[in-house]
């Protein structure tokens, strides 16, 4: 009796499946085609319960090649986002970037602000956010040695620079650079066995600043590309006076995926003279596609990166932030089992 009426609740299942599959069938006509893949249905399993995708970054490896990108910090409003943020890195094995931490240097009492580590875990790469103009003024005070007893006392892997001179020309209150970023983290690097991340803040780097930047022993380079969040544009919206004038910058640099081709011509022109192999394509990546294509048509080691679409989630709840990250995790499993790149 009891297997008599299993088999009617199955079949009656399969009834509406059918009759749903029938209902929707003409709402799922797909009239656009992403044409950067091979679509490969007959050469891998569905994606296994736990799997993983590792990446190595600096000494620390990710579970999958994500990267929750630097994107704010400091005020009560932000310091709740970013414990989301950790606490989701610390769950899924990702990395995760601070926002500015400048404050912090600043203000002693916000350093607790950026202890993320009890939440992230032992096992996830964090590294703290300065701005350029910082760390020149770092090396011109001769105060270093605060940044690094900031990165020891949260428990941090290193340091970004974000290297932004459109963006401090922007701003209202922004600082004016007064020799090359490149002098700059030359020297910074010289003076301290920090790990560093060099990254933009919305527009990417050119030819030259990349072949410059792969020749120093940096752990990575963050793209930071044209596409995403633009803090030139950010900052022009909140400078009218400027903005009239100005707003034609906020056009100039640099996608992810043009970013990944240069790094690609410049790793076989460079050669063993490229001493940073390893990139955070980020800027415009909006789905796990987007971010699969860039790590498959990269020829480093690279892992891609997010900050708006990260921030949108964890601004709702831990709930909502979590779902994304796993479903982002998911589509790239199911990427990389049945889509092969066509470059």
């Amino acid at each position: 009796m009891k297997e008599a009426k299993a088999k009617n609740i199955k079949s009656q299942e399969t009834a509406s499946r059918k009759d749903s599959h029938m209902e929707l069938a003409l709402q799922s006509q797909v009239s656009e085609q992403d044409d950067r893949f091979y679509y490969e249905p007959m050469l891998s399993a569905h994606p296994k319960k736990g799997d993983t995708w590792k990446v190595k970054l600096g000494n620390k490896t990710l579970n999958f090649p994500i990267w929750i990108s630097s994107m704010t910090g400091g005020t009560l409003k932000t310091n709740e986002v970013n414990k989301r943020l950790a606490i989701a890195a610390g769950k899924f094995g990702l990395g995760m970037g601070a926002g500015s931490s400048r404050i912090a240097l600043e203000d002693t009492i916000k350093v607790k602000d950026f202890d993320l580590r009890p939440l992230l875990g032992d096992n996830v790469p964090y590294y703290l956010n300065f701005g350029i103009a910082q760390i020149e003024k770092s090396i011109q005070e001769k105060s270093i040695d605060k940044i690094q007893k900031l990165v020891e006392e949260v428990s941090a892997d290193g340091i970004f620079i974000h290297v932004n001179p459109l963006q401090e020309w922007m701003q209202p209150e922004g600082d004016i650079i007064q020799q090359s970023p490149l002098l700059t983290i030359r020297q910074f690097i010289k003076e301290t066995k920090l790990s560093v991340i060099v990254k933009e803040v919305g527009q990417g780097f050119g030819y030259e600043s990349m072949k410059e930047l792969m020749q120093l022993p940096l752990t990575a380079i963050e793209f930071a590309a044209n596409g995403g969040t633009n803090f030139s544009l950010l900052e022009l919206m909140r400078n009218k006076t400027k903005s009239e004038y100005l707003m034609p910058f906020v056009h100039v640099g640099h996608s992810a995926v043009e970013m990944v081709e240069i790094s690609n011509k410049l790793l076989v022109e460079l050669d063993k003279k490229a001493k940073c192999t390893t990139f955070i394509a980020s800027g415009g990546i909006k789905t796990f596609l987007d971010g699969y294509y860039c790590t498959q048509l990269s020829k480093g080691n690279t892992i891609y990166g997010q900050a708006s679409e990260m921030l949108r989630r964890a601004q709702i709840s831990q709930e909502a932030l979590d779902e994304f990250i796993q479903y982002q995790i998911e589509g790239l499993l199911l990427a990389k089992a049945f889509l092969k790149i066509k470059n």
